[in-house]
């Protein structure tokens, strides 16, 4: 029998776990999951590494000697995540390499703090990789204003980028405007194109739960039966917005010097919502090229029992812009929702940032 996410996968999808610890790791629990559930990559990001270090499995030894080292929290951190990160690089070389570099990839994310800071964005992303030296690794870099040029100055440098908070469909067409730039820069400086990769993460569960209130507030019969449609709409629409960069005559040129095209990616895709399908924001996202980063809940409830379409996307940009229209029409703001959302979005991992920076101090304390 073919699973459920054996389906996903034939049918255009890189499915990759959105979660990574030491344990998982170390356990062949990471490894067990390419063969198992299809999985062909990782990604991570502040609130990940704060909830798998703060249970301090299999970090023992590794604070121990770092704190006898004497170093801060920070330097800690950066030792600890990119270890992992360097590991789950390792566990998927045959997949990088089976796949001639689309998938097999592992993201680690620049310190959230820095979302409004474009050099010390480059800079810390140029340290990280550099830190983990494996090729199939990809950087995150928040796609805030500060972030695009920080994007492109970082894939003219060759390395490969998961552009990450994503949320408008504005924004993501500066993001795609971004990647151009940075392979055009990388191309005048004779960099192997090939090797380039990129994805851009758009983010979709949090878009339901912003507009639902909103549509709560409203109250009528017409906005309630608006509910949970905000998402896969603005997701839908943003394919489109992949499918129309990538055929227009500027990105001919990268192509034909062997660019990549830069994939979009499907993250926040765990329902928030117990009313609403756990498979939701999987099964009613299907279509080539893309990727979808999933909680290991939403990776098995989709293994377990998701209907699989060929394409849930391509057919249904009409139906989105109608449904987006529709709600702006009741008084609901896109770009006041998208704004704050990449707003909280930052603010969020600050805060999974500082609880990261606690409970590593605190362990470093401890092993002293």
């Amino acid at each position: 029998m073919t699973s459920p996410l054996a389906q996903v996968a034939a049918n255009g999808v890189s499915i990759w776990l959105d979660d990574l610890s030491r344990t998982r790791i170390s356990s062949g629990a990471l490894a067990e999951l390419i063969e198992s559930r299809n999985v062909v990559g990782v990604t991570t990001n502040p609130t990940i590494f704060a909830q798998s270090v703060g249970k301090g499995e299999g970090y023992e030894s590794q604070v121990a000697e770092l704190a006898a080292a004497g170093a801060s929290a920070t330097e800690a951190i950066f030792e600890i995540t990119t270890k992992d990160v360097a590991d789950a690089c390792d566990v998927f070389a045959d997949v990088y390499k089976k796949s001639h570099g689309f998938d097999g990839r592992v993201s680690i994310e620049v310190e959230p703090g820095l979302a409004n800071d474009t050099a010390g964005t480059v800079t810390q992303a140029k340290e990280l990789f550099a830190k983990v030296n494996r090729e199939n690794v990809m950087i995150k870099i928040p796609a805030t204003k500060a972030g695009l040029a920080a994007i492109t100055e970082v894939i003219s440098n060759g390395i490969s980028v998961n552009v990450t908070l994503i949320f408008s469909l504005q924004r993501y067409r500066e993001v795609i405007e971004a990647y151009k730039a940075g392979i055009a820069l990388a191309h005048a400086a004779g960099k192997d194109l090939s090797k380039i990769h990129s994805v851009a993460s758009f983010f979709v569960s949090r878009v339901d739960t912003e507009i639902d209130k909103r549509l709560v507030a409203v109250g009528t019969a017409d906005a309630i039966q608006m509910k949970s449609k905000a998402a896969l709409a603005n997701a839908r629409l943003a394919y489109e917005v992949f499918e129309i960069e990538f055929a227009k005559a500027d990105w001919s040129t990268s192509a034909a010097a062997g660019a990549n095209k830069q994939r979009p990616l499907m993250a926040s895709t765990g329902v928030k919502d117990p009313a609403l399908s756990d498979t939701l924001y999987v099964t009613e996202l299907i279509a080539p090229e893309l990727v979808n980063t999933m909680p290991e809940k939403t990776m098995e409830a989709v293994f377990d029992h998701g209907v699989v379409p060929a394409n849930s996307i391509t057919s249904k940009y009409a139906e989105a812009k109608l449904v987006l229209h529709t709600i702006g029409a009741m008084g609901i703001s896109y770009d006041e929702v998208t704004e704050l959302l990449e707003k909280e979005g930052v603010e969020k991992f600050i805060i999974s940032w500082n609880e990261l920076v606690e409970s590593v101090d605190a362990a470093l304390k401890a092993a002293k």
